[in-house]
């Protein structure tokens, strides 16, 4: 009989500020003691450019109700970035055969207040229809950059994300 594993109990990396894979703990752990992991963070956008926007269900552990405009999640334990950036895209956009995400950049994100993580910025084009998955997404919908940036001062973003967003936007300026 196959047992189920909970969010809590995926084994990540940990990590120190080097991206260097010092250790593996349980996620429920990893979030509890505030240990450094690795996310990947993908912008998906439609076939129009619109960005993927949802608002996170309730239930999550980090970040619960609120905004994102990018999909994505830790990179378990002996996962590549890449690999987890395609796995986490399909898994949330809920579609499957997409290009691989093109990495775009990796930064070092850090809350102050205990919570910090390597972030690698990824982007993907997502020219199927997606059906988000229900424990992971609570709204969804693909908005254009005007409509993205009206909303800033508006809903409850995930921190990281924002820095994520503001760094993507840096990087796009500087190219």
């Amino acid at each position: 009989m196959d047992e189920v594993m909970s969010a809590a109990d995926e084994i990540l990396d940990i990590v120190d500020e080097n991206d260097q894979v010092i250790g593996q703990a349980p996620r429920g752990e990893t979030y509890t003691r505030g240990l450094r992991h690795r996310c990947a963070f993908i912008e998906a956008r439609d076939a129009e450019g619109r960005v993927f926007v949802h608002r996170r269900t309730a239930t999550k552990l980090v970040f619960p109700s609120h905004y994102d405009m990018f999909v994505g999640g830790v990179v378990g334990a002996g996962e590549a970035y890449d690999d987890a950036a395609l796995r986490e895209a399909e898994e949330e956009l809920g579609v499957s055969g997409l290009p691989r995400p093109v990495f775009l950049f990796k930064f070092l994100y850090d809350d102050g207040a205990g919570r910090s993580w390597w972030s690698a910025v990824y982007e993907v084009r997502c020219e199927v229809p997606v059906n988000p998955q229900v424990e992971e997404v609570a709204w969804h919908d693909f908005l254009t950059e005007g409509e993205l940036e009206a909303r800033l001062g508006d809903w409850t973003w995930v921190p990281d994300g924002l820095a994520a967003y503001a760094r993507l936007k840096d990087y796009r300026a500087q190219s």
